[in-house]
Parts: structure tokens; C-alpha cells; sequence
């Protein structure tokens, strides 16, 4: 039986939404209650990651394409990720300043979640607020992450295509040939393209890509310029994003995606059930200090604490 809040977002209410994406957040148990509710009505929405390092446009350009699908009848989520601050723990959350031109349209829902010191790009909401945003009917997510480097990549297991913008004059010609970029996009968007470089930075991305062998059949990222500040190139960009929702489909590739997405979801609700166990049940007293302090004195290493841990957690269930 659907609770209440539940039964509210599957009728599309925003006030709901939000509030349960909040407690989804912070972690409260009957927010997890809801989720289960709303789980078997999620997986038809469209997820779309938009990465990139700071100062690329990201934002500008999501604020873009909303307009492009909002034009072609399609409900809009977006989930914006912000870095948590790790003195004041707060974050800036000023993604939705920044679109604030569509935050009268029904048809859009723009939420902002801080890292919270979660690495990779991601919020460790991110799944459940993709959840929460499939579930109210919405067409298409688009969910835009901290950064692009070596190791922020997540979001490729997080969405079924994965654009990566870049810019001229930046570095950006060496990001490129770090591990992991170029195996990580779908699409890469040259932002700000109305810059000298622009051309040079295209080739570049040209000769690495020429440099992978592709199989028959298999996709070859598209390169697409933009300047997302005059709206130019954004339809463009709309269309391959199309195209390769279609690729995804005829291919079997996205169930293979999706399926790589539920691993990541059940590791990560693995964990979060370990870590509060060992808190709430297993932690009696000063168990774990006595641990810590066995490490900080050479008694014992990391591997060992952790079997005893285990072992004990085996013994209690």
C-alpha cells in the first residue's frame, strides 16, 4: 500500500517531491518507507549526466536544453550537484539560480544536492532523488555533477548517456588524454566554441577517438560546438542525446547500463545497512575506540579490525 507522501509524488506534486528528496537526504528511515513504495514505478525515464570542470558552462548550457525539450513536450528534471564545503559542511546549491528562468514551468523540477563529501562527482542521494523524479512522470533527468577528472567519472554508471563539455583554452586539449575521460562520454560538447581554440580542441578530441579501434555496430562519441549563452548548438546537441537513446535501445545497451546502475545502488544500500548496524547494534560502549586505538598504536592493521568486526556481526545475525 502507497503512503500518503508516496501517493503525491506519483501525481507529479513538486511540494512532496521535495520534501521526501530532503529527508532522503538526511537519511531518515521512513524516507526509505517511501522509496520502496515508489520503486516499482520508476525506470522509464530518460537520465542523461552533464560533466565537466568548473567554469565550462554547465549550467548555462542544462539551462539550454531544458528549453529545447520543453519545446518538444517532454517534463524536465534536473538534479544539480554542488560541492560540500569540508570546514562549514554547508554547500552553495546555486544551480537553480542559474536555470531560475524555468522555475514557474510545472513541467520542470530542478533540485540541488550537496556532495557531502561523497567522491566521484555524485551525491549519495543521487540514485533515490532519480528515483523520486522518474516516479512523478518526469520525461527526461538531467543530472549535472561536480566536475570532470580522473577519478569523477561516477556518472557514467549513474545515467544512460553521459555528455562531457569542454572548452578552448583551458587545458582542456590535455584533460582530454587523462584516464577515464574519453571512455566516459557519449557525447562531448565544445562549450564556448565562439573562443580561438575551439577548432584546435576538436581535432585533438578527433585523434584520440581515431585512436581506439571501434567494433561494428558499437558507438563512436559525437563531437558537437556550442556556445550555450546564444542557444547556438544546443538543438544539435538535444538531437544526439535523441540518437543515442535510440542506439542504447536497438543495441541492448541500455539494460546492460541499467542493470550496472542497480549493482551500484545495491553496494551502496549494502553499505549504508553494514555501517549502521556496526553503529546501532554492534557498537556497545567503546568497542570501536578500543579498535581505532589498537590501529593508532601498531596492535593491529585495518584488515584484522575489520574481520574481527565482521566476524562479530556474523555471530550476532
Amino acid at each position: 500500500m502507497e503512503s500518503e507522501l508516496a501517493g503525491k509524488v506519483l501525481e507529479g506534486n513538486i511540494l512532496a517531491a521535495a520534501r521526501l528528496i530532503g529527508e532522503i537526504e538526511n537519511e531518515m528511515p521512513n524516507a526509505f518507507e517511501e522509496l520502496n513504495s515508489l520503486y516499482p514505478h520508476t525506470g522509464r525515464a530518460g537520465i542523461v549526466g552533464i560533466t565537466g570542470a568548473p567554469g565550462v558552462g554547465k549550467s548555462t548550457l542544462i539551462d539550454s536544453l531544458i528549453g529545447i525539450f520543453r519545446k518538444q513536450g517532454m517534463t524536465v528534471g534536473v538534479i544539480a550537484i554542488d560541492p560540500t564545503s569540508p570546514f562549514s559542511g554547508g554547500a552553495i546549491l546555486g544551480d537553480r539560480i542559474r536555470m531560475q528562468q524555468h522555475n514557474l514551468d510545472k513541467g520542470v523540477f530542478i533540485r540541488s544536492l550537496a556532495t557531502r563529501g561523497w567522491a566521484g562527482g555524485l551525491s549519495k542521494a543521487t540514485i533515490s532523488t532519480i528515483h523520486v523524479m522518474d516516479a512523478m512522470g518526469k520525461d527526461i533527468i538531467l543530472v549535472e555533477t561536480v566536475g570532470a577528472g580522473q577519478a569523477e567519472i561516477d556518472i557514467v554508471r549513474v545515467a544512460d548517456t553521459a555528455v562531457v563539455i569542454l572548452t578552448p583554452e583551458v587545458g582542456d586539449e590535455i584533460q582530454v588524454m587523462k584516464a577515464g575521460i574519453l571512455e566516459a562520454a557519449d557525447i562531448f560538447v565544445i562549450n564556448k566554441a565562439d573562443r580561438g581554440g575551439a577548432d584546435n580542441l576538436k581535432r585533438v578530441l578527433e585523434v584520440m577517438l581515431g585512436m581506439k579501434a571501434y567494433l561494428p555496430g558499437e558507438w563512436k562519441p559525437a563531437i558537437i560546438l556550442t556556445e550555450a549563452i546564444f542557444n547556438n548548438g544546443i538543438e544539435e546537441l538535444a538531437d544526439e542525446i535523441r540518437r543515442h537513446k535510440e542506439f542504447l535501445t536497438s543495441s541492448g545497451e541500455l539494460e546492460r547500463r541499467r542493470k550496472e546502475r542497480a549493482r551500484l545502488e545495491l553496494m551502496v544500500a549494502i553499505e549504508g545497512f553494514l555501517k549502521n548496524y556496526i553503529y546501532q547494534r554492534i557498537d556497545k560502549g567503546d568497542y570501536l575506540e578500543k579498535l581505532i586505538d589498537s590501529l593508532v598504536k601498531r596492535k593491529t592493521n585495518p584488515h584484522s579490525a575489520a574481520l574481527k568486526i565482521i566476524n562479530r556481526f556474523s555471530k550476532q545475525l
